[in-house]
């Protein structure tokens, strides 16, 4: 698997089931709320602190995906993506990127065109058959609780980085 990750520029994220649980909660005047895993959060960063970029694809709509992606430096957020490969193909073209430099973590059938194409797929533990079945990495945790960071550490672990990650935390 490391001969998978050891050219990853670029990690896709999904947001529904995979940086959250999936549930979302409307208060009394209809404003949604999202639970993110600040564990996930913090591979991410570690993962730009490294140079690689982090991106977002959902299909849904959302202000609070917005604040979350901004507080976390995220620039390549698409929502609202319906057909997601779409996207994928803009991210590409604005980035530069092939294939076999881009990751992508997702749970549902709405992302298995992307994880086809990608070089490393993963899939929450929790995500659907479909896209448990086309990941090349199913994680160990389900999405929202820690599964993103999972993904994360094996990407720094793949590209030779974990040592100095290691160092940084003195590990």
């Amino acid at each position: 698997m490391n001969d998978k990750l050891a050219d990853i520029r670029l990690l896709l994220l999904d947001v529904d089931g995979v940086m959250t649980d999936g549930g979302i909660i409307y208060d009394g005047n209809g404003l949604e709320t999202k639970v993110f895993n600040v564990k996930d959060g913090h591979g991410i960063k570690m993962l730009q602190r490294y140079g690689i970029e982090v991106g977002i694809i959902t299909g849904r709509t959302s202000q609070v995906v917005a604040i979350r992606a901004k507080e976390l430096g995220i620039e390549l957020v698409y929502q609202g993506a319906l057909k997601k490969i779409d996207c994928y193909r803009d991210i590409k073209l604005k980035t530069g990127l092939s294939d076999c430099q881009i990751a992508y973590v997702g749970d549902d059938v709405i992302d298995v065109p992307v994880m086809r194409c990608v070089i490393f797929a993963a899939a929450p533990a929790d995500a659907l058959i479909e896209a448990r079945n086309v990941a090349h990495y199913v994680t160990t945790l389900a999405g929202g609780r820690g599964a993103v960071r999972e993904v994360c550490d094996l990407i720094l672990k793949g590209r030779g980085l974990w040592d100095e990650v290691a160092d940084r935390y003195e590990l």
